[in-house]
Parts: structure tokens; C-alpha cells; sequence
């Protein structure tokens, strides 16, 4: 069995190692290692040919899977060429309404709008139709049509995997549009004064939505919780009447179904008696499910913008909490009810939130949480987590509900989001042109909508993968608007095999001659039979096990773990190798483990060219006078030689490919064609100093005794005196510089060549920094500091004085100005009194 296998997945492998061997953009070109027609189309821009081998281009019948690109125009000729494009048909399109009285402007249909077999044009038709494939509008018996709010309707779409296409719809919000309001509220005790209050203003709540839509219909339904410890007293007594004026708690009522009588709303809310619990949370989702699923106990119209307000002060229950009182078996998603009461209340848990957004989207159920402040941020949260739900604050005694239903109404009126019901295996984006839009950006929601207003979508659809059941090949996509029941319907084919792979097909042959009777031809290819292998199943397991003993077989050595070398096909145990599109480049060996274009390269050139050498059997053989891997290197020695001189290098290198690699040393690092300069080596500019500092300028160490100098330098060399000293690299000049004990730069050059004669050019006169009296610049450095302060001290005598001859100047202008006795001060008292006796008259 495990042979068998392996023989049938070897040919697989085969193609697929041979398709990129031939393919030189095999590593970017994701066509070449598809095997089978209906992968070839499933990767993206791929073709598959289905012409014989005798009739292909490129070499080779295993390219079978193609780029057909102008690279590739001659691989396949076009009427053998199974390139399947994305195709879009449209099956209905109605006009989109404008006003709920009126219908369609227009007279109806399209051409071409309408492709359902046995559409009679009956109410009962439409009503099945819509319910199964929820698309939007259609016909009742009195030829009255529905209001349409999306066009496009349903359409016909066949894709290929990972090729996106757009299409087209359009949305508008009509006039009138039907509604229906399911009021459901918490009638536990603490909500009485909210109760009273929407009793009182239900006249104005239903006259306040008849003015938005003529098409208006109005519900109540009320809850508590479970009649279960812990949620409510089980005592007898406090189970009849759990508070004064209370009635007995229950799960779940529908007090008046949704109808067009909205005055009896009123009286229904008023006649309804609150009730009482124990816990803080309520059994809201419970009444939230049922109203959700009951559509003909609740009423919900199916072409009808269905708006649930839950009103409440408390929090709420959700799956798992049944456990609390002995409720263990979950939530069905299903209608329980009977005499308009909830009967699986004490049977079934809590929904979960999940099930609760599920059943709300299935239903197109545009939920809106009116809740007091102190639950406010709760139900925020959870709104975020339910498709088409808001949440809004309500006043304590629910004195805003009016106002908050129509402002709520009036946002989701306004506003149009779009979703749809895609698998893992595809992939939706949206893109929109909403009002004043002039180009289409990423975006499935517009808003600020009024009636008659047109909104153009498009819709990118991709599908990312082939699912592996065939019966999931066919899948239908719903495109629909948020909170209303109509949809853009897309019956969608994905295109992941070839009407070549099945029988029928004109290139499908069952135990084909061009499989030697031994396999199915299909799409061009052989698919053989168990037992049979090879390109045209030539090949038997007969064969395979006289060749093992005959000793015929297609690998080298039991470690091999591919035939031939994964470089041509095993054919009936003899390799046969590839072909390659360039004739030049040849596979070959018993097991194609030779070929003459895997060599080595330099600049760009197989073993450097023909001229050096050539490539045999992946290896470079080089001409006389070159080696090296890639023949690139010269075995002659002759160039590493400086003319005249008889040491490889001048000694300070290695001759690698007839070329010097200079080697670096303590002393510098030598350079040059035959590593005969070091710029960096120091060599004899240390020697020669004293020599020329005492000769050319009578300074240095050696200039301190007399006939030192004469002693020590005249044998050695005698500087020639130039102007400017000057390097001649031919000779092998060498540039010496230095700065004397007065900081005076000199500079020579030497050049020992000849051993016994050195010659040096010095120069004439050093350069030497300018001289600097520094006694002037110190003295005139503190009589600058000495004048600067003087400035300064006369300045500030100068302020000072002007400012003092001002003081007194307005001082004796005010002195001129006094209205007193100026020869007096008028504030002086002397120390002395004097009275006059009146009565005394001198005596």
C-alpha cells in the first residue's frame, strides 16, 4: 500500500521539481509548480493548457500551468487555453422606490431584470420567495408593489480564487417606509412612575411616529423575571402578590400585538400591573429572544423597519445565571409562547449576548436600550456588541420617552450601514460615494440620509480559498442594509476546477491511447491507473521490480531520495533528463547529474568564457594558464615581478592569480602594483634629521659642537638646497617633515636607490612662525582694561550729574510754585503759647 502511494505521488513530484528547473522566473512565478488544471486556477493569473505535447511551445509538455503574459503568448495556443475570467450576470433589478404610495416610478422592470422560472406574480409567491432568499421587493396580488430600497436584488456571480471583483448596488431612502414599534418594558416595582408616565403620553407617542410615516403600527409587551429562587420569592403568599397593588411575577408578556389601533397603547400600558423580584439584574434577554423569534405572536411585518425599545432601570441576566436556580439546559433561540406568555421561562437559561445579536441580525431588528443613568455606560457596552442596536438615556419617570424614540429613529433612519453573511472563505470590503462624495472611498456606512436620497456601494469580493467540500463551491452571499429586511442576493460560484477534470468533457478521456490504455487523459495530462506511472503511464509496478532486479533503476544509492536526480523523469527505470528552453544548456549523466550551465560565474560568464574554460559536468575545466574555481585566476607568476627585480611581491606580498596581495607589517602596510610602497612606514626621514637640520639651517643637536656635524653627516650625504621641495614618485622620492626646537617646519626628500649614494633636497629656508612681542601685547592688553574703566567711571560722573542738575531743577520749580509764606515753614510750631486776658486793659 505504502508503494503504491509513493508511485502515485511520485509523477506530482516530478512535474512539479521539472517545472522550475525549466522555468528560469520559476522562483517568482508562482504558475510553473502547478500540477493539475484545477490548482493551475486557482492561483492567481494563471492559465492551464489543454493542447497535446505535439502542439506546445516552450519545450516542454509539464509547463502546462502558464502566466499568460507576453513572455508567455507562445506557450499555449489560444484556443487550447482554459483562462476563466470573474463573470457577474444580474438576475433582478427593480428601480428603487421614492415614495411608499407610489412604488416604482417608471412601470417596473428593467430589461432583463427578471430570470425566476414559474414566478406567478402571487402574493403567496413573493412571500416564499422573500423568505427564502431575502431579496427585496416584489408583487402582491392587487399588483400593489413593495417599497424597494436596494437594487440590484439578486444576481448571478462565478469567481476565481483570489482575484477580486467589484460590483455595483444602490441604495435610497424611501418615503413612508413602513415601521413597527414593540414597546417592551421592565415592569418590576421600582418602574410604577415610568409606567404611568408612557400611559400617559402613548397617544402622543403614537400620533409623534404617524407624523414621521403614515405607515405606522405600535406594540406593548412587558417582563420580571424567572418565578425561581433566587430571582423571585417562592413563598405562596409573596408568589401571588410579592408587594402591595402587585400582580404575580412572570417571565415574559405580550399585552398587545403590533397593530394600526395605536390609542389602545395606552390603555394597555395603564391596565398592565407591575410586579416584583428579589435581585437587582431583570430577565430582560429572555423577553429580548421571544420578541425577537415570535414573529407572528409580535406581529413584525417581513418589509418593515422593525425598531424593539427595551426600557428599563436594572440590569440584566445572561446565559449562566440559570444555574442560580436550577436551570441548566441553554437557550434554544426559539418561539415559546403561548397565550401571549413565555412558557419555557423556568425550563431554559438565560441567551447569551451572542445568540441575542445572531437572532437580531437574522430578524432585522434595529434594538434600542432606553435606559436610566445608572445603567447607562452597561448598555452602551452592551450595544457595541449588537448588530443595528443604540442606546440612549431615559429619564427617571421615562418623561423623554417620546423625544428619545423619535431622536433614535431619526438616527437610524438617517444612517445606512451595510453587512452581509460571508464565510471564512471569502472576503467582503465596501466602498461608498455618500452624499457630496465625488470619489468612492473604503466604507460600508453613510449617514445624514433624507427620503429620496441615492447612495451608490460597491462591494469588493475575493475569495481567499476553495473550500474542500464541492457542495460549499456554491455558496449565497447576502449584501444587506442594517435593521431592514431587504438584500442584495448573490448566488456565487466559486471557480476552483475545470469542466476539463470531469467526464464529458471533449478532454476527458478514460483509459486513453495517450495514456497507453492505462489511465484517464483529462485537461492534457494522464492520470494513471493504480499499478501504472509515468508521463503517459507507460510505466507498470511489473516493470519497477524487473528493473530493481535487473538492476536497472534511477537513483544512485539507496540514499537518494528522489528519481534521477529531481532532473528529468524515470522512465520505466532509465532517466530521461529535461529538456531546457536554451538549447545550449544540456542535462546529462545516467542519473541527469551532469549539466553545462551550473559552473561557477565570473562577471557574469560560466567558467570566465570559452576562452579560460568550460563547464563539464558542474565543474569548471580550465585552458593552459588559468585556474581557480572559475578558471578566472592566471597560473603564469611573471606579473608579480617589478621590472629588474627578482623577488615575487618585492618581498612584501603573496601572488594570487598572477596579481599581488600586498601584506601589512609592523612597520606600515605596503601597496602598489608590486607592494613596493608603504606610506606609512617610517623608513629613513629619523636618520637624515640632525643631518640636514645641521648642514641646510645650523640648528639641531648636531649644530652644538663645531665639526660634529662635518664628522657625522659629510660622508653620508650633502642636501642640495631648492626653493620647493618636490616629490618625483618615480624615482621613489620619499618626503620627510619635521618642526625644529624655534617650531620652524623643514622639509627634504631622499632617495636611496643606489645603495652607496644617497641624494636629498632640502629646502632652502624653513618656514617658521612670525615673531610675537608679547611684552607689547600684555601692556597694551591692561591699558585697553585701564582706558575701558575710565570710560566707564566718566560715563557713569556724567549720568549722575545730569541726572542730579534735573532733580533740583524741578525742585526749584516747584519751590517757585509753593502759594505759602516762603520765609516760613507752614508746619513749624514754636514751643512757646501766648493768651490776652479780654478783660485786661492794661492795668
Amino acid at each position: 500500500m505504502r508503494k503504491n502511494f509513493i508511485i502515485a505521488v511520485l509523477p506530482l513530484f516530478m512535474g512539479l521539481v521539472t517545472a522550475q528547473l525549466l522555468d528560469p522566473n520559476s522562483l517568482t512565478n508562482p504558475c510553473v509548480s502547478r500540477s493539475s488544471c484545477r490548482e493551475c486556477i486557482q492561483t492567481k493569473g494563471c492559465a492551464w493548457c489543454l493542447a497535446p505535447a505535439s502542439e506546445m511551445g516552450g519545450g516542454s509538455e509539464q509547463s502546462r500551468c502558464f502566466q499568460p503574459s507576453l513572455s508567455d503568448r507562445d506557450r499555449c495556443p489560444e484556443e487550447f487555453t482554459w483562462n476563466p475570467d470573474n463573470e457577474v450576470r444580474v438576475l433582478i433589478e427593480r428601480q428603487l422606490s421614492r415614495s411608499g404610495a407610489e412604488g416604482i416610478s417608471g412601470g417596473g422592470y428593467e430589461q432583463g431584470a427578471y430570470y425566476e422560472e414559474g414566478y406567478s406574480g402571487s402574493s403567496s409567491m413573493q412571500g416564499s420567495y422573500h423568505e427564502e432568499h431575502g431579496a427585496s421587493g416584489s408583487y402582491g396580488s392587487s399588483g400593489h408593489q413593495h417599497i424597494v430600497q436596494i437594487s440590484p436584488q439578486r444576481m448571478n456571480l462565478k469567481l476565481r480564487i483570489n482575484e477580486a471583483h467589484r460590483i455595483n448596488f444602490r441604495y435610497a431612502r424611501a418615503e413612508d417606509y413602513p415601521v413597527d414599534l414593540y414597546y417592551l418594558m421592565d415592569l418590576s416595582k421600582s418602574m410604577e412612575d415610568d409606567k404611568e408616565k408612557l400611559s400617559a403620553l402613548g397617544d402622543k407617542l403614537a400620533e409623534t411616529m404617524s407624523n414621521i410615516t403614515r405607515n405606522f403600527r405600535l406594540g406593548f409587551g412587558s417582563f420580571v423575571d424567572k418565578v425561581l429562587m433566587p430571582y423571585v420569592s417562592t413563598v405562596p403568599k409573596k408568589l401571588n402578590t410579592p408587594c402591595d397593588g402587585c400582580a404575580a411575577p412572570y417571565g415574559f408578556r405580550n399585552h398587545m400585538k403590533l397593530n394600526t389601533d395605536t390609542r389602545n397603547f395606552a390603555q394597555e400600558v395603564h391596565h398592565a400591573r407591575v410586579s416584583g423580584n428579589l435581585d437587582a439584574p431583570e430577565g430582560g434577554f429572555d423577553a429580548i429572544m421571544q420578541a425577537v423569534v415570535c414573529p407572528e405572536q409580535i406581529g413584525w411585518r417581513k418589509l418593515a423597519r422593525r425598531l424593539l425599545v427595551f426600557s428599563t432601570d436594572a440590569g440584566f441576566h445572561y446565559a449562566g445565571d440559570g444555574k442560580l436556580g436550577g436551570v441548566i439546559k441553554p437557550n434554544d433561540g426559539e418561539c415559546h409562547m403561548e397565550n401571549n406568555m413565555y412558557t419555557h421561562s423556568t425550563i431554559q437559561d438565560y441567551p447569551s449576548i451572542a445568540q441575542i445579536n445572531l437572532k437580531v441580525k437574522q430578524n432585522a431588528i434595529n434594538l434600542i436600550f432606553a435606559v436610566t443613568a445608572q445603567q447607562e455606560q452597561v448598555y452602551k457596552k452592551l450595544s457595541s456588541h449588537i448588530e443595528g442596536s443604540s442606546c440612549s438615556k431615559l429619564e427617571e419617570d421615562s418623561s423623554n420617552v417620546v423625544e428619545l424614540v423619535r431622536e433614535e429613529y431619526s438616527k437610524i433612519s438617517s444612517a445606512v450601514e451595510m453587512k452581509d453573511n460571508a464565510t471564512s472563505f471569502i472576503k467582503v470590503k465596501y466602498y461608498s460615494r455618500c452624499l457630496n462624495g465625488e470619489a468612492f472611498t473604503e466604507t460600508n456606512k453613510c449617514d445624514g440620509l433624507k427620503v429620496g436620497d441615492q447612495i451608490e456601494f460597491q462591494a469588493e469580493i475575493v475569495a481567499v480559498s476553495c473550500p474542500e467540500d464541492p457542495a460549499d463551491w456554491h455558496q449565497t452571499l447576502k449584501i444587506y442594509p442594517v435593521g431592514i429586511d431587504e438584500a442584495l442576493v448573490i448566488d456565487l460560484e466559486l471557480l476552483c476546477s475545470c469542466p476539463c477534470e470531469n467526464p464529458g468533457s471533449p478532454y476527458y478521456e478514460y483509459n486513453s491511447d495517450k495514456c497507453n490504455g492505462n489511465g484517464v487523459y483529462k485537461c492534457g495530462v494522464c492520470e494513471c491507473a493504480e499499478g501504472f506511472y509515468g508521463r503517459k503511464c507507460e510505466c507498470s509496478m511489473h516493470d519497477l521490480h524487473s528493473d530493481l532486479t535487473s538492476g536497472l533503476t534511477c537513483r544512485p544509492d539507496n540514499t537518494s531520495l528522489v528519481d534521477c536526480n529531481g532532473r528529468g523523469n524515470c522512465v520505466c527505470g532509465v532517466c530521461e533528463c529535461n529538456e531546457r528552453k536554451n538549447r545550449e544548456e544540456v542535462i546529462s549523466g545516467k542519473y541527469c547529474e551532469c549539466d553545462n550551465f551550473s559552473c561557477e560565474r565570473h562577471n557574469g560568464l560560466i567558467c570566465s568564457g570559452p576562452e579560460q574554460g568550460t563547464c563539464q559536468c558542474g565543474h569548471c575545466v580550465c585552458a593552459p594558464g588559468w585556474g581557480g574555481p572559475a578558471c578566472s585566476c592566471r597560473t603564469s607568476v611573471d606579473t608579480c615581478r617589478a621590472p629588474g627585480d627578482t623577488v615575487l611581491c618585492s618581498g612584501h606580498g603573496e601572488c594570487v592569480c598572477g596579481e599581488c596581495k600586498c601584506e601589512t607589517t609592523e612597520e606600515g602596510r605596503y601597496s602598489g602594483r608590486f607592494c613596493d610602497k608603504c606610506p606609512t612606514c617610517p623608513g629613513r626621514c629619523e636618520e637624515f634629521k640632525h643631518c640636514v637640520q645641521c648642514q641646510m639651517y645650523k640648528t639641531g643637536p648636531l649644530s652644538e659642537e663645531p665639526g660634529l656635524c662635518a664628522r657625522n653627516c659629510s660622508k653620508i650625504f650633502t642636501p642640495i638646497s631648492v626653493e620647493k621641495v618636490e616629490v618625483d614618485e618615480e624615482k621613489d622620492d620619499h618626503l620627510c617633515a619635521f618642526f625644529d626646537e624655534n617650531d620652524c617646519r623643514f622639509q627634504f626628500v631622499y632617495n636611496d636607490r643606489e645603495e652607496e649614494h644617497v641624494v636629498v633636497r632640502a629646502q632652502q629656508e624653513p618656514d617658521c612662525p612670525p615673531k610675537v612681542f608679547m611684552l607689547g601685547i600684555i601692556l597694551g592688553v591692561i591699558a585697553f582694561i585701564v582706558l575701558i574703566g575710565l570710560a566707564i567711571l566718566l560715563l557713569w560722573k556724567l549720568l549722575t550729574t545730569i541726572h542730579d542738575r534735573r532733580e533740583f531743577a524741578r525742585f526749584e520749580k516747584e519751590r517757585m510754585m509753593a502759594r505759602w509764606d516762603t520765609g516760613e515753614n507752614p508746619i513749624y510750631k514754636q514751643a512757646t503759647s501766648t493768651f490776652k486776658n479780654p478783660t485786661y486793659v492794661g492795668k
